[in-house]
């Protein structure tokens, strides 16, 4: 139940009530009973970004060190659930970067994008693309935009090996940035 009041939450947040998505969020991190580390990381990442497009970034802050916390208490000896198998690192620090954009710190966020980006496999276009996106909005945000039109082209690259509705929509957001 936890997993699906995340995800409603999560598509609340990007195409709803920014609000509403922080009480699902929120519910769902309550919700739940017993959490695995990875689990409670997700359901906490889902409460940072809707408090975060909800403008509340003294709870998005708190939710991240919290992501921090549950993150590192991951074991090999704690099995997880299948449905949190993508979440590592770099994947946390694009959430975390996407979460300052959102609440105006561009600065803190690129060093987060850079790193996630550098070291996720090229062979993953669609998400490598789609996370550049986001380091590129960083740059824009940022005011240095020569590095958000290099960024821009990098995406375009990747964008062409797998198309992707999302990012092309990311790519019109920023684009109409720069």
């Amino acid at each position: 139940m936890a997993q699906l009041f995340s995800t409603l939450s999560y598509q609340l947040a990007n195409n709803g009530n920014p609000a509403d998505a922080l009480l699902l969020a929120r519910s769902a991190v309550k919700g739940v009973k017993e959490a695995t580390p990875l689990v409670e990381t997700l359901l906490l990442e889902r409460v940072a970004w809707a408090s975060a497009k909800a403008q509340d970034g003294e709870s998005a802050l708190r939710a991240l060190d919290a992501v921090d916390d549950a993150y590192e208490r991951r074991s090999p000896g704690i099995p997880e659930s299948e449905w949190v198998y993508w979440l590592n690192r770099a994947e946390i620090d694009v959430m975390a970067g996407r979460v300052l954009i959102e609440l105006r710190e561009p600065g803190k966020a690129e060093p987060l994008l850079s790193g996630a980006v550098a070291d996720y496999p090229e062979e993953h276009s669609r998400e490598v693309a789609l996370y550049l996106t986001w380091l590129a909005e960083s740059y824009e945000r940022a005011g240095a935009l020569d590095a958000a039109r290099q960024t821009l082209g990098r995406v375009r690259e990747f964008a062409s090996r797998m198309p992707s509705a999302r990012t092309d929509d990311r790519v019109r957001h920023v684009e109409a940035l720069v």
